[in-house]
């Protein structure tokens, strides 16, 4: 692993910054690709990225601070000099204000902003794991001994027993330490399953007419994905044996699989009631 790619004097340059770098840049040609298709203002897409990268960032570091107040306040200064510490769903909520309000200003309807946007996040989020990985940042699993458990000797959190943990039968999280102990490489799982739900995200954008249903679809999977990696990952239990981050997940899962199945069966009925109209205004044209 390699947490630190170089530094310029006080300035340090970590490959997780760099992943996500690439992550926004992905996320840039994709919403200006999009906007080109559908005619929209180019500066748009620009708008939307810097302003949702921008917001995006400060929350999901704002995110991590109150999940780890007691940390950050004996070390103040990792708040904003650290490599690691921010909060996907932080960022996801920081991230979607912003793109509201850029949608407004542009008058751009909302339901198109979405669409947009959910390839352009899972797709960032697929880069952002790989950098999770090369930086060592902690998001591994639990320990195993599949052929492809990985170790992070220079993991930018440390690598010992006090990160390398496990979930007991009572759902605490116990330290599982020893030399030679491999572990689930989550990190690569996420970015595999982010990357195949960007490639549906992508294949669907032009066959859906519904306005809003790809981010619905994006909410549903990317949930799903986050809600099954979980298990192999070794954050706290907070409620039933799941983490925080799986009843977040959870909420992705009902809250886009309900507008989805609402916004297709209100579809439906727009379209009955417009043959509907149709066929009663070709009888009157008869009669």
């Amino acid at each position: 692993m390699i947490p630190v790619l170089f530094k310029l004097g006080p300035i340090t340059v970590y490959s997780y910054g760099l992943m996500m770098a690439l992550g926004f840049l992905a996320a840039d040609f994709v919403i200006s690709s999009e906007c080109k298709r559908r005619g929209l203002n180019p500066d748009f897409a620009a708008a939307l990225v810097v302003w949702s990268a921008i917001a995006g960032l400060a929350c999901s570091r704002l995110y991590s601070v109150i999940d780890n107040f007691s940390a950050y306040a004996h070390d103040p200064w990792s708040i904003i000099f650290s490599g690691s510490g921010f909060v996907w769903y932080g960022g996801l909520m920081g991230g979607l204000l912003s793109a509201f309000l850029v949608a407004r200003y542009y008058k751009v309807s909302i339901g198109a902003t979405a669409d947009m946007a959910g390839p352009a996040l899972v797709i960032g989020q697929a880069l952002g794991r790989i950098g999770c990985l090369v930086s060592g940042d902690g998001d591994w699993g639990v320990p195993t001994t599949l052929p492809w458990g990985m170790q992070f000797p220079n993991a930018i959190v440390g690598w010992n027993a006090n990160t390398v943990l496990n979930v007991d039968s009572q759902h605490h999280l116990v330290s599982a330490f020893y030399p030679g102990v491999r572990v689930h490489p989550t990190p690569i799982y996420e970015a595999i399953a982010y990357t195949l739900i960007f490639m549906f995200l992508w294949s669907r954008r032009t066959k859906t007419t519904v306005p809003g249903q790809i981010f619905y679809l994006y909410m549903m999977l990317a949930g799903t994905a986050r809600f099954l990696v979980e298990f192999l990952r070794v954050n706290p239990r907070v409620f039933m044996g799941l983490s925080e981050a799986q009843l977040i997940a959870l909420v992705m899962m009902i809250l886009g699989t309900s507008l989805y199945v609402y916004t297709a069966m209100r579809s439906r009925k727009d379209e009955a009631h417009a043959d509907a109209a149709d066929k009663s205004s070709r009888r009157a044209v008869t009669a």
